[in-house]
């Protein structure tokens, strides 16, 4: 049906015969973690130098962006984030990312980011869209291109996660109503790429991070997921790009202007025809705050030219009980992300393991993941290009520096069979308070320490698997 109501079938086809546009042949990337979205775990002396607080449960103290942001007056929570925001990812990371290979990096973020979309009642910092702008621009200048990861969502989408920007066992993502706003940042976000100059290097938007894994409690997520992609390519299809030429035509110069009238159409479904309503008022906003007015005349643009996004979901094995297929709402170029962890971090925030998680003890691991094959069962259910969007050379048991060395080339070897990976993050605090956190989490002090190579594409031993893969 959303199909049908969008696109010819023809137009259909066209989209399918693009390549993931903007993104590498193989990505070598790393997690801007804890930027845009602050994680206490990953700082803890910073986090309580700011205010904040650490505690085993963190829905029960000041643990989270939201429980801050309601904790203290706005002067301090904009003073304390503008400080953090300017300092823990800058110009210094950035040539350090390009000084050591890597090509992308994906930018996990809060729907907050839009402070319209923040509904009363709820608590979050403001101001963080100048930052991601600046960093964005920064990135573009160095080479390295950027994926915007929707990754803490309209009313939490998994229950007590620091991710999620507040930890709460209330989980309602999963409703019509906080499913439209997620489909208006969608839409602010995908203008804003294509019409913003200093978002140039963003060139995919993932639409959730790590839903719900049992997919019974995720009702109407599958429709979601076809309307995420239908407001991506409605808003690039009204720029003109990628389809302009087989799109009826809209008349109008300026852009938010051309939304109004496509929101007023039966073009789209009526999901995306209110997200596209909604949008337009708020890039108006933004345009008038950053002064890029400008921009906002679709004759402006580069000949209509520019590429389309690569749309991004979390791959149809991150969840199961019957999930939807992501697959099945491909319009247009599309990838798809999946997490490995062999290890739980050591506070609240307990990421994902997973299933059939290896004995913690070397040996385990290495044939776990020498015998992985989860890019080729991707491929068989239409979840192709993947790529490896969290990873870390944690493990569940003392690892010496040699099996560390191992761990990094062996996972390595086994993302690198997709479209790449992306490390789980760039860096961990080193402090007292973090302890050796970052010895297993932090890329950059992974290759300080000689467990990762300082060329990406490289390794210390590529025959690693040789004794561990199975006939």
């Amino acid at each position: 049906m959303f199909a049908s109501r969008f696109l010819s079938a023809a137009l259909f086809l066209s989209f399918l015969r693009i390549v993931l546009a903007g993104l590498p042949k193989k990505i070598y990337g790393v997690n801007l973690g804890s930027w845009l979205l602050l994680e206490p775990w990953m700082l803890p002396a910073g986090w309580l130098a700011m205010g904040g607080e650490m505690c085993s449960d963190c829905s029960t103290c000041i643990a989270s962006e939201s429980a801050f942001a309601e904790a203290y007056p706005e002067k301090k929570v904009s003073a304390e984030f503008n400080k953090h925001w300017a300092t823990w990812f800058n110009q210094d990371d950035v040539n350090e990312l390009a000084s050591l290979g890597i090509n992308t990096v994906r930018i996990p973020l809060g729907y907050w980011i839009i402070e319209q979309l923040v509904d009363k009642g709820e608590f979050f910092p403001k101001g963080g869209l100048k930052h991601l702008r600046r960093g964005l621009r920064q990135l573009h200048d160095a080479g390295i291109v950027a994926i915007l990861d929707h990754h803490a969502l309209p009313g939490v989408q998994t229950a007590q996660q620091m991710f999620t920007g507040r930890c709460t066992r209330d989980v309602e993502f999963y409703t019509d109503y906080n499913y439209h706003r997620a489909l208006v940042w969608t839409a602010v976000m995908t203008g804003m790429a294509h019409l913003d100059p200093m978002f140039k290097g963003a060139v995919s938007i993932q639409a959730v991070n790590e839903p719900i894994m049992d997919a019974t409690l995720t009702p109407g997520y599958g429709e979601f997921q076809k309307n995420f992609v239908l407001t991506v390519r409605a808003v690039e299809a009204l720029l003109g790009i990628g389809v302009h030429a087989r799109f009826p035509h809209f008349p109008s110069a300026n852009f938010t202007a051309v939304l109004t009238e496509a929101s007023n159409t039966n073009q789209f479904n009526p999901e995306v025809q209110d997200a596209l309503a909604a949008a337009g008022p708020i890039l108006l906003q933004i345009a008038a705050e950053f002064n890029i007015q400008p921009v906002f005349n679709v004759h402006a643009q580069d000949g209509g030219q520019r590429e389309p996004l690569t749309t991004n979901f979390m791959d149809i094995n991150w969840q199961f009980n019957d999930p939807p297929n992501p697959a099945d709402a491909t319009l247009g170029p599309q990838g798809y992300d999946n997490h490995l962890y062999y290890s739980p971090t050591s506070v609240s925030c307990v990421l994902m393991i997973p299933q059939g998680v290896a004995d913690p003890n070397p040996d385990a691991y290495l044939i776990s993941i020498c015998n992985l094959r989860r890019v080729e069962n991707d491929a068989a259910v239409g979840n192709s290009p993947l790529w490896f969007g969290e990873w870390a050379l944690s493990t569940q048991f003392d690892a010496s520096d040699d099996f560390l060395r191992d761990w990094a080339d062996a996972q390595k070897l086994a993302y690198s069979k997709g479209q790449g990976w992306i490390f789980w993050s760039f860096k961990i605090e080193i402090s007292p308070e973090a302890g050796d956190t970052a010895r297993q989490w932090s890329y950059t002090e992974g290759v300080k320490r000689g467990y990762l190579t300082r060329k990406p594409a490289e390794l210390h031993n590529p025959h690693v698997c040789d004794d561990f893969v199975e006939q």
